[in-house]
């Protein structure tokens, strides 16, 4: 596995490559969590980036979470995601697929803008517990979504518009709600949110959505 780059954090898979993927962390910052999902989808097949979007900032307080969130840049990130695609071009120059990517939480909405804001590079997005924009009307990707059912921070009607916003934008899409699970259900260094169930049910149907043609 490829150590970590200045910037983010980069797997490149030891064997033939499904494809490209960006994932997009949460409001913690770039932690372990999300350079291990990083590392088991190398395993995978995949070439990995995960950009740094708080450039060095990391937290697991909720307070300065928030902080770390409403300091960012909706113009900064777009620039940091322009050079994340760069990079993982130049690690896979000979796939003319597009890109996947994932996002969490803050993450999500990230995707969510970056496949309305550069709808030639991205082709298939995946969401967890987060939505985004409501004009998908540029976009070209195919959406898949990971949502929990208790959600004080992304409630039931945010993922309803989102989900007819895609459908009227004739954007394929699929979206699916665990039980009795909360924000960051998949998130284990998230103690009393992770629910390992959730999470291996919710990884299976990423694999499956990002493998096929």
């Amino acid at each position: 596995m490829s150590p970590a780059q200045p910037g983010g954090h980069l797997a490149i898979a030891k064997n033939k490559s499904f494809g490209k993927v960006l994932v997009l962390h949460a409001w913690w910052g770039l932690n372990k969590t999300i350079k291990n999902f990083c590392d088991q989808l190398a395993k995978e097949g995949f070439t990995v980036y995960a950009p740094d979007l708080y450039h060095g900032k990391l937290t697991v307080e909720i307070e300065t979470a928030e902080i770390y969130s409403n300091e960012l840049s909706l113009e900064q990130a777009r620039i940091d995601l322009d050079h994340a695609i760069n990079l993982l071009n130049d690690h896979a120059p000979h796939s003319d697929e597009g890109i996947s990517v994932i996002g969490f939480s803050l993450g999500a909405f990230l995707a969510l803008d970056l496949s309305s804001n550069r709808p030639e590079k991205i082709s298939k997005v995946v969401i967890y517990y987060g939505t985004g924009p409501d004009d998908y009307t540029h976009a070209k990707a195919s959406y898949l979504g990971h949502f929990a059912e208790f959600d004080v921070f992304e409630p039931e009607t945010n993922v309803d518009e989102l989900e007819t916003a895609l459908k009227k934008s004739n954007r394929p899409c699929a979206f699916y709600q665990y039980p009795n699970t909360s924000h960051w259900f998949c998130e284990p260094d998230c103690t009393d949110a992770y629910n390992a169930a959730a999470a291996t049910l919710a990884w299976e149907r990423t694999l499956s959505f990002l493998t096929q043609p």
